[in-house]
């Protein structure tokens, strides 16, 4: 009878970045020593000019790149620590060891700071604009003859990157309500002392004239804090604000802010993200006015989200609404609010590219409870005929498109994952049939049939078909797994990820894989099947069927 392992996605999980080891069929534990004879070894196999075939050659100079970086990482003490407890990730963000740092912790914490390091150079690059419309309709005020747009605002902000540490933006703000309107306009200029450190320097011109100054710093990972002032240039009053933000967890963080002078007030902020969830409130205290609001989204799904929200200050406020995305750039909202003011709708259209629209429509100014509850109920009414009628099956059929052009993508990429494998196993070719025959000669192990992927253990007969489409699960290694073999034994090392090895690759991403081998020894016949990380270690009579 044969021997069978169930190695798994947990050992997946637990040595995650092992796919150097296996470019170069060495233990996560091997030594300098053993990694320079493997290096040796590999590139000899690999070596573009050992093969003169013009295809032949593109397959080996690929393998030999691999090979070459594997051993470049893994033959520096530091990089190679780095790669065992960060993998590639860490390494591409030019995390670097030094005398003072050699721990774990010290590692995290640094790559934190690499991290936030390059978040800095992303907002560095960035230049661009954002667009925001409003048009304020009220039809109380049509019906009374009056006109029914009552309200006009557009508000602009563009930022541009003028140096390596310098941003600019400006920002310009025009309103037009009745017969009058006014506007404003805020210029900022932004130094990035360091990635830990800014400063903004702004000016505003319009209705009120300000200047001021703010510096903000990242004290830790988890905390954040700023300080500036305001001056107004019209009655010289003078506004100073200090502002903590701390990291609660890994979803929610809360800010402090406390303002003193002719506005001095102390707010109280909340924020929690998930996947699902987004929540958020703050709380006001301030000389002649103090507010509170509170906000609440819920994802229904990847492409809908409802939330309530409300407000308590100088005026009342409660909302209640939804939104679906369009598109990967489009997103529309739909919020119906009662408040002080009356009953209302707020259409808004967002674009990702910070364009955006906002069309509120004032239904009534009575607040009696029949136009209330209609004035909610008759358009909900209708979204929901709608979209179970029209948009459901209209986005149901998206998502069908959408799966199998997702479908079509995925088994492309195995099909090329095959293809690389099927051409790096033409390269061990010949070696692999000359240690098989050696091995035939001396009745000494000979892998009759190996498949690596998702077995069937039920019935391990199916991984025998279709073993060339890329829909199937499971790859032929045979040919690889002979070459393996020396002197009669193969050995692949406990907590490799097999289809690092040259040859193999991955049949099946996300699935958890194993690896089933037959193998002839002295003329008894073996059987073994052991887990993608698991040691395999033949001849062994207990794999003897």
């Amino acid at each position: 009878m044969g021997s069978r392992s169930t190695g798994g996605r947990a050992a997946e999980e637990e040595v995650p970045n092992t796919e150097l080891y296996a470019r170069l069929q060495v233990s996560p534990s091997a030594s300098a020593e053993e990694i320079r004879k493997a290096f040796l070894y590999w590139s000899g196999v690999a070596h573009p000019d050992k093969h003169l075939d013009p295809q032949l050659k593109d397959v080996a100079t690929e393998n030999f790149r691999q090979i070459v970086e594997a051993y470049d990482i893994l033959n520096d003490p530091d990089k190679r620590q780095i790669y065992d407890i960060y993998g590639m990730e860490g390494l591409s963000s030019g995390l670097e060891l030094g005398p003072h740092l050699n721990k774990v912790d010290e590692l995290k914490e640094e790559l934190e700071k690499l991290k936030r390091h390059k978040e800095h150079e992303k907002a560095l690059a960035h230049s661009g604009a954002s667009v925001m419309l409003l048009g304020r309709l009220s039809l109380p005020d049509y019906l009374e003859g009056g006109r029914i747009i009552n309200r006009m605002e557009m508000a602009s902000d563009f930022q541009s990157q003028i140096s390596k540490r310098n941003i600019v933006s400006v920002n310009g703000r025009f309103v037009v309500s009745g017969e009058s309107g006014q506007g404003s306009a805020t210029v900022v200029f932004r130094h990035y002392v360091s990635p830990a450190t800014e400063v903004d320097f702004r000016a505003t011109a319009g209705l009120r004239s300000l200047i001021g100054f703010q510096a903000s710093r990242q004290l830790s990972n988890h905390s954040t804090a700023s300080s500036g002032f305001m001056v107004s240039l019209g009655d010289g009053s003078v506004n100073l604000s200090n502002t903590w933000g701390r990291q609660l967890s890994e979803t929610s963080s809360g800010n402090i802010q406390l303002v003193l002078g002719t506005k001095s007030a102390i707010s109280v902020g909340w924020q929690k993200k998930e996947k699902k969830v987004t929540a958020a409130g703050a709380i006001k205290l301030g000389i002649g006015l103090s507010e509170a609001s509170a906000q609440y989204t819920r994802h229904l799904s990847e492409k809908s989200h409802c939330l309530v929200a409300g407000y308590l200050g100088s005026t009342l406020d409660f909302e209640i609404g939804g939104g679906r995305r369009l598109s990967n750039s489009s997103t529309v909202r739909a919020i119906y609010n009662v408040g002080i003011e009356g009953v209302s709708w707020r259409f808004e259209l967002h674009r990702r590219r910070n364009e955006k629209i906002v069309i509120p429509v004032l239904l009534t100014r009575e607040l009696n409870l029949l136009v209330t509850t209609g004035a909610l109920l008759i358009p909900s009414s209708i979204y929901f005929l709608l979209k179970k009628f029209v948009l459901k099956p209209y986005y149901r059929r998206q998502e069908q498109k959408k799966a199998i052009k997702e479908k079509e993508e995925s088994l492309d990429q195995i099909r090329k994952a095959r293809d690389a494998a099927k051409n790096a196993q033409k390269l061990l070719e010949n070696a692999s049939n000359r240690k098989k025959t050696k091995e035939l000669e001396k009745d000494g192990l000979v892998i009759t049939k190996a498949m690596y992927g998702k077995i069937d253990t039920t019935n391990e007969n199916d991984y025998l078909e279709a073993i060339d489409d890329a829909a199937s699960l499971v790859l032929d290694v045979t040919l690889p797994l002979n070459f393996l073999v020396t002197n009669s034994q193969l050995k692949l090392h406990k907590g490799i990820k097999k289809s690092g090895l040259m040859g193999f690759c991955d049949p099946c991403p996300g699935e958890p894989k194993q690896l089933l081998v037959e193998y002839t020894y002295k003329g008894d016949k073996y059987k073994v099947l052991v887990g993608d990380y698991d040691l395999l270690q033949i001849p062994q009579y207990r794999h003897k069927v």
